[in-house]
């Protein structure tokens, strides 16, 4: 089919996803084929895809190895549900999950994605709570600005006002709290070093709305939303103590942060704390089939295992599909072999200094992540830290940026829910010859970016 049909058959019948349907088909790339950490659109162009698809493709992209592992288990058992039934690639894969969790954390649920993941931790707080005889626990808490899907109960979850507001109303019982951007906190922002206000906010909110009614708190090691937010330190150890304190389940959403993307199998082993559950998809397997897990602490399992106990009734028809079974395990082959855990770790100061280098440039205001997963905040002016108003950001981000770095090759997300701000997240391959293509790139339209805006 040619570019141009395939352009207007896309805009003719494909709903993209978080899109505008009548965006002018100009701006539309058909990306056709992948290598490593780069891809090509139908046109013969090539990109660095700086954001691993969207976080997903730690391996990179055209792993053979990957694909033929899928093949092999579609000839073998295309598929089967494992409700009530088993089939050995699910079987050795939470056995595999099991044994990278930290602490007791040996359950692992599957399911199609991140959103089912954090939906199903959800309903099984409240189920578990319920089972152990306190049905008044329901309510959740997260923070303001984190995603954490798209479904009613992950949407509801969700602290993005502008991606809920279509759909209210939502699922009753969700309460947001202060999140961990440092740059701009509301308790310690001015300050020379963190008061831990924005764990204390989280307690604060669990004695407002009474321990009694609260099943569980959703984190993201780093959040995403807002540009790479990581934590203070010892922020999960009293975020820890509190949920202990209070019988608060604390749930890690780690959609993102699994899987080599903070130079670990899971981002809370990083930052020191052991959850009650863990919901993960994305980097599970790299992309190449569609999956997610939650992993539940055997605490939390007890109910739903003894004789005559509770059945957690909850279940989704691609969970632990065979093939994304297997596919997750050839991936999982790859991380063990190439020990793409240690490489990020090893890597993650050259990356991060190629994007510390541009804070010259006026328009950056700060450099924040971990391992490779970073974020550059653009302001108006960096004493200050001045923001771009709604139109400004607009302008900069859509109006120009985003298409600008297309332009150059350079494959990454310009984000304005919240602060402008440039994410990036290459595969866990990449090195200093994607870190250089990067700076450069980036220098080069950031410094276009100022011209535009008179900065």
């Amino acid at each position: 089919m040619s570019h141009g049909q395939l352009i207007e058959d896309a805009h003719r019948h494909l709903w993209g996803h978080f899109t505008n349907i009548g965006e002018s088909p100009e701006h539309t790339r058909i990306i056709d084929h992948g290598d490593g950490c780069y891809v090509w659109d139908d046109e013969g162009n090539r990109y660095l895809d700086g954001l691993a698809g969207l976080f997903v493709t730690q391996v990179g992209h055209g792993r053979k190895e990957i694909a033929e592992a899928a093949a092999a288990q579609s000839q073998k058992l295309g598929y089967f549900p494992i409700w009530t039934y088993a089939h050995p690639a699910a079987v050795e894969l939470a056995t595999r999950v099991a044994g990278y969790a930290p602490g007791d954390l040996n359950r692992v649920f599957f399911t199609t994605g991140g959103s089912d993941a954090v939906e199903s931790a959800w309903k099984l707080a409240r189920q578990y709570f319920r089972a152990t005889g306190k049905s008044g626990k329901y309510k959740v808490i997260s923070r303001t600005g984190a995603y954490h899907g798209t479904s009613f109960g992950a949407l509801s979850i969700t602290g993005l006002t502008g991606i809920r507001t279509p759909f209210e109303p939502l699922v009753p019982g969700a309460r947001k709290v202060a999140n961990t951007n440092r740059y701009r906190c509301r308790f310690c922002g001015d300050s020379d070093s963190c008061n831990l206000m924005c764990a204390d906010d989280i307690e604060q909110m669990i004695l407002r709305e009474g321990a009694d009614s609260v099943a569980a708190v959703f984190l993201e090691p780093v959040q995403n939303s807002g540009g790479c937010f990581v934590p203070p330190n010892g922020y999960f150890q009293r975020v820890r103590e509190i949920c202990d304190r209070h019988d608060v389940l604390l749930v890690s959403d780690e959609v993102i942060c699994a899987f080599g993307r903070l130079g670990h199998m899971f981002g809370c082993d990083g930052y020191g704390y052991v959850p009650d559950m863990i919901t993960c998809a994305k980097g599970l397997t790299s992309g190449y089939s569609p999956m997610g897990a939650l992993i539940v602490s055997d605490r939390l399992a007890e109910p739903f295992i003894d004789a005559g106990g509770e059945d957690f009734l909850h279940g989704i028809t691609f969970g632990g599909h065979p093939v994304s079974s297997a596919v997750a395990l050839a991936n999982l082959d790859i991380f063990e072999r190439e020990n793409l855990c240690r490489r990020v770790l090893d890597n993650e100061a050259a990356f991060r200094a190629s994007l510390e280098d541009l804070s010259d440039l006026p328009i950056v205001g700060e450099v924040r992540g971990a391992g490779y997963f970073l974020a550059i905040e653009l302001v108006k002016d960096q004493a200050t830290k001045a923001t771009f108003d709604k139109a400004e950001a607009h302008e900069l981000l859509r109006g120009f940026l985003s298409l600008r770095l297309l332009e150059l090759g350079l494959i990454c997300r310009a984000d304005d829910r919240g602060e402008p701000v440039i994410q990036l997240s290459p595969p866990l391959i990449a090195g200093p010859e994607e870190f250089e293509m990067i700076n450069r790139t980036l220098r080069t339209v950031l410094t276009e970016s100022m011209a535009r805006m008179g900065i």
